[in-house]
């Protein structure tokens, strides 16, 4: 009889625990959701802004038609990239925008009448507020699934997250050269030559 009472003992605490690990790593992963759901504003918010970028840059017939090229093709991996929710595509893809945006706002020292321009000032200001959100926020995803990651491997809850199909999420990095200082000096020698 108490051997009987014993293992319905275990059995009822292992499912407790399996219920309670379940529960948390639901919650991680919503955590999740919710982090990229704060990326993902973001990224529209900027993607709504870049065309009016461009089309400001666009009205100075001298600007740089194959910069604005660049920034929109990569506008557009970025918006798909978001959409698949593709981590490492868009890891790329950002990192092709953000040096498209570096070059346009290099190339505009060459242009007073556009650096003087209200609406392009406010539109330069506008996406570079949204860039440093985005950053925010992506140290904010990064960290929810780390801590997603981490838990899932974990003995026991790996099994429990096994059992129950918890995938590990992916990371959103960007190129390494993305991570460093731009060089200001090199993107206006850039332009200088080009000229």
């Amino acid at each position: 009889m108490s051997t009987a009472i014993i293992f319905w003992a275990l059995v009822v605490i292992v499912l407790i625990y399996a219920v309670v690990v379940y529960n948390a790593l639901v919650n991680l992963k919503h955590n999740v959701a919710k982090a990229w759901s704060n990326i993902d504003v973001l990224l529209k918010q900027r993607h709504d802004e870049l065309p009016k970028l461009v089309e400001t840059c666009r009205q100075y017939k001298q600007f740089e038609q194959e910069t604005l090229q660049k920034v929109t093709e990569a506008r557009g991996r970025v918006q798909a990239a978001s959409q698949s929710q593709d981590m490492p595509a868009l890891g790329l893809a950002e990192g092709a925008l953000r040096a498209g945006l570096g070059q346009i706002f290099a190339v505009v020292e060459a242009y007073p009448e556009l650096r003087a321009n209200e609406q392009f000032n406010q539109l330069m200001a506008r996406i570079t507020g949204l860039e440093e959100a985005i950053a925010d926020r992506r140290e904010f995803y990064n960290e929810s699934v780390n801590i997603h990651n981490v838990r899932i491997e974990q003995f026991p809850d790996n099994v429990v997250a096994r059992l129950f199909g918890f995938l590990p999420k992916a990371l959103l990095t960007f190129a390494a050269d993305d991570l460093k200082d731009v060089d200001v000096k090199a993107l206006f020698r850039g332009e200088s030559a080009a000229s």
